[in-house]
């Protein structure tokens, strides 16, 4: 019996077409507060933890009001729970899931959304029969770019860094893979440059979910036997 592999899977942006649903949110959250951020700016920062957001967003000086910052996270949630009913999965999302789980690997989620959040997001992929679990923002005390929620996906599958890939869209999914030593692996369905992926260490890049299943005996799922 061969050992256990782990494919984890960050979820915004590489399962569910969600990422400019997040810049939006955030983007009028903002303006709400009398902050000017462009959206080009919010679409780089999605990804991160929502107080990591705010740090890269707004700077992390000792002069940010703790209680904005408990107000900007708030509206942001508030707006963009108006959509939980209807959050689109990305083509062939659980399918992808699927057919890996049925090679054996046990699948993960590693996400910066917790709660009712995760749980729309879940909803959507529709494939909760092969997920084992997911790591949550609830469960780490650092997102990405830290490993933590990579390791803590992991650890739950049981399985040795070598024995687990990464799939996300963003350059904290890249660089939290690689400082927890899983295989990194990027799609573009976040709208991320192919080029930023790369540099943050990404090993190979797939269009969207739907590619990725396509290529699944040639890829780097094939190669990890």
């Amino acid at each position: 019996m061969s050992p256990k592999r782990a494919a984890i899977f960050d979820v915004d942006g590489t399962l569910v077409d969600t990422n400019h649903l997040h810049v939006v949110t955030w983007w009028e959250a903002f303006r709400q507060a009398g902050h000017q951020v462009p959206m080009r700016d919010v679409h780089r920062a999605v990804g991160l933890s929502g107080g990591d957001l705010l740090d890269h967003l707004l700077g992390d000086g000792d002069d940010r009001d703790p209680d904005e910052d408990e107000q900007l996270t708030a509206a942001h949630h508030a707006l963009y729970a108006t959509y939980f009913e209807r959050l689109p999965a990305l083509d062939s999302a659980g399918d992808l899931l699927r057919a890996l789980a049925g090679r054996g690997w046990t699948i993960v989620l590693a996400t910066s959304a917790s709660g009712a959040e995760l749980a729309a997001l879940r909803r959507a992929i529709d494939a909760d029969d092969v997920i084992l679990g997911a790591a949550s923002a609830d469960d780490v005390s650092d997102g990405k770019p830290a490993p933590d929620p990579v390791r803590q996906a992991r650890e739950l599958a049981g399985v040795p860094s070598e024995r687990a890939v990464f799939v996300g869209d963003t350059v904290w999914d890249m660089k939290a893979a690689v400082r927890d030593g899983v295989l990194p692996v990027a799609v573009l369905s976040g709208g991320i440059p192919r080029a930023d992926l790369e540099a943050a260490g990404a090993h190979a890049v797939y269009r969207d979910a739907a590619d990725l299943l396509a290529h699944l005996d040639s890829g780097v799922f094939a190669d990890k036997e």
